[in-house]
């Protein structure tokens, strides 16, 4: 049965808005509401399973991809789980797999709203429309006569 071990319903905040504190609930199951919809705010679900590959099972079977964390003394474990896992973010021994702005934020299947992610070079690319440039600037000649366009493949010299 679950178990709510930290309630944040109570917290006081000024201000308007809908806010909740910092909420913990334990023994949660894949066939309940709060593990099936996806939560955003200090909410933390624990699913217990008895085995690694449960584990990378229930991660890779749930239609949401945000992101998940593993923490471990095996570094053997991390690769695997890192390899093996189906979601955008993963941490290791970090507890919130959320990276720096200059990396893409985001997760995968339903966890992805749109065709790209907002931050990181993802981001750009969708707010900027790229230009490649390629040009060659040889030696100026001193004799007129030498200016002339050359039709060979430009080389670094």
């Amino acid at each position: 049965m679950v178990q709510q071990r930290v309630d944040g319903r109570g917290l006081d905040r000024d201000g308007d808005g809908f806010w909740v504190g910092p909420t913990l609930f334990d023994k949660v199951t894949p066939e309940m509401a709060i593990y099936t919809d996806e939560i955003f705010g200090p909410v933390l679900c624990v699913v217990r399973v008895d085995t690694f590959e449960q584990a990378v099972g229930l991660i890779n079977a749930n239609r949401y991809a945000n992101g998940t964390a593993i923490f471990t003394t095996s570094g053997q474990a991390a690769r695997t789980f890192q390899r093996e896992v189906e979601v955008g973010m993963i941490s290791v021994n970090v507890p919130i797999p959320v990276p720096m702005a200059f990396y893409s934020f985001g997760g995968w299947k339903d966890s992805l709203f749109g065709d790209h992610h907002i931050h990181g070079p993802e981001g750009m690319r969708f707010y900027t429309r790229g230009k490649a440039i390629t040009s060659r600037w040889p030696k100026e000649a001193t004799d007129p006569a030498q200016h002339r366009g050359h039709m060979h493949f430009p080389t670094a010299v």
